[in-house]
């Protein structure tokens, strides 16, 4: 029994998952069930698809392919939560559900002037930082499989939000930048220290502190 397959297998049903609000079938699904009944649906089958890869990545013998950077993550995770939480605890226009705020005059504020989408590059540094540090063949299905899909989300995201908002998702996207700090280094923006805060990237620092100290019963 191959249980490396089995996490590939697993790993493209995840993926599958979460190209479908990308396709015609987000439309048709809304359309026969509503738009809450598609959304708790489609919650639903991203937290099952997450915990079949992780079972199965915790059943997959481990094949190793370059000698791990194992203390990389101790240096990247933490920044990996203070995006998580800055972008969780904030305003996005980006986000499903927010657009309202690109009616505003500055609709980049805070950690969205440094990129408009926080969580996903706090998967994108949390997956590849763990990739690395352990570099095995499973690691690289299961950490790569996460940031593939982080990336191309971001991607896929833009594409969705330009076509739907037109005018308005323009004027927000000139202000802002998909790659973190880009549009401060073309000018396009500035950092504002103050709309992010201290307790922001606290909290994801205090976070980052617990999952560290429960990584030996979560690993």
């Amino acid at each position: 029994m191959d249980f490396t397959l089995y996490l590939i297998f697993a790993t493209l049903v995840f993926l599958g998952i979460h190209i479908v609000p990308s396709t015609p079938l987000r439309a048709l699904a809304v359309k026969a069930i509503g738009e809450r009944a598609y959304l708790g649906l489609f919650s639903f089958a991203s937290l099952a698809g997450l915990l079949w890869m992780s079972a199965e990545y915790a059943r997959a013998p481990m094949e190793a392919l370059w000698p791990g950077l194992r203390l990389l993550p101790l240096v990247l995770t933490p920044f990996a939560f203070v995006l998580l939480a800055c972008g969780l605890l904030a305003r996005n226009p980006a986000l499903l559900g927010q657009a309202g705020a690109l009616k505003r005059e500055d609709p980049a504020r805070g950690i969205i002037r440094i990129t408009r989408h926080p969580v996903m590059w706090a998967i994108m540094l949390w997956a590849g930082a763990h990739l690395l540090a352990i570099g095995s063949l499973q690691a690289v299905i299961f950490f790569g499989g996460l940031l593939l899909l982080a990336a191309a989300g971001t991607i896929l995201q833009d594409a969705r939000q330009a076509a739907q908002l037109g005018e308005d998702w323009r004027r927000f996207a000139a202000l802002t930048s998909n790659l973190p700090f880009l549009a401060i280094v073309q000018g396009r923006n500035r950092v504002v220290w103050r709309e992010i805060g201290l307790w922001r990237p606290t909290v994801g620092l205090a976070a980052f502190a617990l999952v560290l100290y429960a990584h030996p019963w979560l690993y």
